[in-house]
Order: C-alpha cells, then structure tokens, then sequence
C-alpha cells in the first residue's frame, strides 16, 4: 500500500514488543509526517548503539566500555552477585537502590523445548566464576516463571556444588496490594515462601 521505504520502516518497528502492524504504521506516518528531525536523531542513536554497544566483559549487561559502570564501581561489594535474566532487570533494581553488589545478566532463562540450555545464556560462565574465592553469595532474581524456576534450580545445584551461599528473591504480594485482586499462584507463592516475624 505504502511506497518499499515506508513499507521496511513499518516492518522495522513491528520488532519492538508490544508494538503490531497498526501501532508500526502509526509511529512511522507520525515520524515521517511531523517529527523528521526527531526521526534522524532516532536513526543516529539506534544506528550508534548497534555500532557500539556490547556486552559488560564483567556482569553482560549492555555497555559501551568493556566493563560497564557497575562493575567499574569498587564499592560495589565482590561478595554478591544477583542473578537476572535481562538489562531491564539491572534497571529495575538499580532503581530501587537496595543492592549493592555485583550482577550477572543471563539474556533468557533455560528452555529446553526451545533448544535453550546453559551455555547460551552464560551458565557455564557463571558457573566458572563461583570459583572465585571472594564470591560469597549469589542471589537469583530470575522471574517466577517456569523457565525462571527451572533456571534457579540450575544456578542453585551449581552454587551449592562449589560452596557459595545461594538465596532466592522473594515473590508475592506486592506493597499496597490487595489480597482479592491477586491470582492464586502468586497467594500460594507468598504463603510458601512466607518468614517469621
């Protein structure tokens, strides 16, 4: 309908989650129809992070240096690494400002259906750095989904079989949440996983 160029442009952002045919049509007419300086200045960035933007040496998470800023930090405490299956996750407790030590970032979760197994996504290199004689504790923060449980129960057998204290964030009832409006498999979550006061 539209000519090849707007076309590829559609298609190019029907990558972006969340977003299908009618939301790509939309931001690619509305880039193109008032925001063509704001469009350069996206191609630019996109096409600077593709170029430079890599994977942490240290926690693999997204940086453009070697080693990122996180791990570049020497009060972050060496002891603890959290365990997270994406940046997004790092983001989100950075934000909370509630860790203070190292990460580590999967990119997924084991999923053996979709051919998914440890070496891709840095198990093993996890696993060799439980080796480090400063490690102390690894926490897992993957998320409670299948995979995510499944990808715990890995990283627990390994921290267990080299000796590092491993712990599980908890899951549950969200602050401010009412117990009606939350699903049962989360209920049932918080009760197991439930600490004396």
């Amino acid at each position: 309908m539209f000519s090849p160029l707007i076309d590829e442009l559609i298609r190019s952002l029907k990558v972006l989650p969340g977003v299908g045919p009618k939301s790509a049509q939309r931001m690619a007419l509305h880039l193109l129809e008032h925001e063509r300086e704001a469009a350069s200045r996206l191609a630019l960035a996109l096409n600077n992070c593709v170029e430079k933007v890599q994977r942490c040496q240290g926690c693999r998470t997204l940086s453009e240096e070697p080693l990122c800023f996180l791990c570049n930090n020497p009060r972050r405490d060496k002891k603890l690494i959290c365990v997270v299956e994406s940046p997004a996750d790092v983001l989100a407790l950075e934000q909370s400002a509630s860790f203070g030590g190292h990460y580590f970032v999967l990119h997924g979760r084991l999923s053996p259906i979709d051919g998914i197994g440890p070496a891709d996504i840095g198990l093993d290199v996890l696993t060799a750095r439980m080796r480090d004689d400063e490690l102390e504790e690894i926490i897992v923060a993957t998320n409670p989904s299948m995979e995510g449980e499944a990808t715990a129960h890995y990283i627990a057998e390994k921290a267990r079989a080299a000796g590092v204290k491993v712990s599980r964030i908890a899951h549950g009832v969200p602050i401010g949440g009412e117990l009606e409006y939350i699903d049962g498999g989360t209920l049932a979550h918080a009760l197991s996983s439930r600490r004396q006061l």
